[in-house]
């Protein structure tokens, strides 16, 4: 193999920060980018918080007697108490350092669902986010991830950048078939690569024109990164503001994909993932660790919920974790690998200011295995309304986006009909 088809084989340009979308078996490329506003209009963000966040001091059961009984020293305070819960049905209350999001409450478009989460029993962090993101709970080796089984469901004609994730790696969740392009995280993710400079990118367009395997492979690539760099033309101006959010990453990101998806209506589905939730030790009530991590999860969804503008209305936002932790905390003031979980939804079309699903309380005998919260609500069964009653997604689509995926869902109702 001589150099140059060496280099083409590796995909020398994702090294140059274009990301030539991988398909299950092969570099692929569908779509020729004519995707149109109306056909994109209503967008998916799914936000994941690898490490399973504590969903009890997310959308904590204050008014539950055994709540406090099972966490002496990190349970939330009551509402109207120091670093206390904020007050959301008069029996759930929400962590105080996600006060950003009260407004949206308020507005009916914040809505969460509790004792939701896999049906699968494994405490791994590994199979566990495996399954979120395939959608096939217990069943290892599915090659694409459900996001990536929307995409290929979606109407219309494909852009390269239709689905976007922001993060170091392409992530499961958008693998396969359909085209996908990864953005890093931070600035670095627009700024000008090699491939920008006139003479540098003029060599590697002669060196891929007449390849007849990666040809459209590099121009759809490139076409999407000069997408990309031109909806975010005005990111650098705006950090350059006195306005900038806090030295955390997350809410600088949200608002960059903000700006992305308002200048960009080609982009319809976006993927992020967050990490430090796996908290064993030292976590916290009011304030402390988790509430350090909070924060910016607030104010990052409030600051994209605000930058998206009217968009909003047709957006929902899902944000997960690949299970809960114990209802009762460890001897190091933290908890351990649970089970049920809560799901959280926001945007227009949400069936907000409620807190969704088969909710057992905290008595031992309701506890699954006597320590977690059990899973009443199949994680699917909310992400199948979304696709259905926000994508317009038809029950054959829905069949292939969750295979075995069993019937029912009591008491959810969390898209607007």
């Amino acid at each position: 193999m001589n150099r140059r088809h060496f280099l083409q084989s590796i995909g020398i340009t994702a090294g140059l920060g274009l990301i030539i979308p991988i398909s299950n078996n092969a570099w692929a490329v569908t779509g020729d980018g004519t995707g149109t506003a109306t056909q994109t209009k209503r967008k998916l963000i799914v936000i994941m918080l690898r490490g399973a966040v504590d969903g009890l001091n997310v959308v904590a059961p204050y008014a539950d007697a055994n709540y406090a009984v099972l966490r002496p020293t990190i349970a939330l305070a009551r509402p109207g108490q120091e670093n206390g819960a904020i007050d959301l049905d008069g029996y759930f209350g929400l962590h105080p350092a996600l006060a950003d999001l009260m407004p949206l409450w308020q507005q009916k478009k914040l809505a969460f669902v509790h004792a939701c989460g896999s049906p699968d029993a494994t405490r791994s962090h590994f199979d566990a986010q495996d399954y979120l993101e395939s959608g096939t709970p217990g069943i290892k080796g599915t090659p694409d991830g459900w996001l990536n089984r929307v995409v290929t469901s979606l109407p219309g004609t494909s852009s390269p950048s239709r689905a976007l994730s922001i993060g170091p790696l392409m992530p499961r969740i958008l693998s396969g078939h359909a085209t996908a392009t990864n953005l890093a995280a931070g600035a670095a993710g627009t700024k000008e690569n090699l491939l920008d400079r006139p003479q540098i990118g003029s060599a590697f367009d002669k060196l891929y024109q007449d390849h007849p395997k990666y040809s459209r492979s590099y121009l759809d690539a490139k076409d999407t990164h000069k997408e990309v760099m031109t909806a975010s033309a005005d990111i650098e101006m705006q950090m350059a503001d006195g306005g900038a959010p806090p030295p955390n990453g997350f809410p600088n990101d949200a608002a960059r994909l903000a700006t992305l998806m308002r200048n960009d209506h080609n982009i319809q589905v976006a993927f992020m993932a967050l990490g430090g939730w796996d908290t064993h030790a030292n976590q916290g009530a009011g304030t402390g660790q988790l509430a350090s991590r909070l924060n910016p999860l607030g104010q990052g969804l409030a600051t994209l919920a605000q930058r998206l503008g009217p968009m909003f209305d047709d957006t929902v936002v899902v944000v997960m974790s690949e299970f809960g932790r114990t209802a009762r905390q460890n001897g190091n003031a933290g908890t351990d690998h649970g089970h049920g979980n809560v799901m959280w939804l926001l945007g227009g079309g949400i069936n907000g200011g409620k807190v969704h699903g088969d909710w057992q309380g905290l008595a031992d005998a309701q506890l699954n295995e006597g320590r977690d919260v059990p899973v009443t609500t199949d994680f699917r069964t909310v992400l199948s309304q979304v696709a259905e009653r926000h994508l317009h997604l038809n029950d054959r689509q829905l069949v292939t986006l969750f295979p075995n995926m069993p019937k029912g869902g009591r008491g959810i109702n969390v898209i607007a009909t």
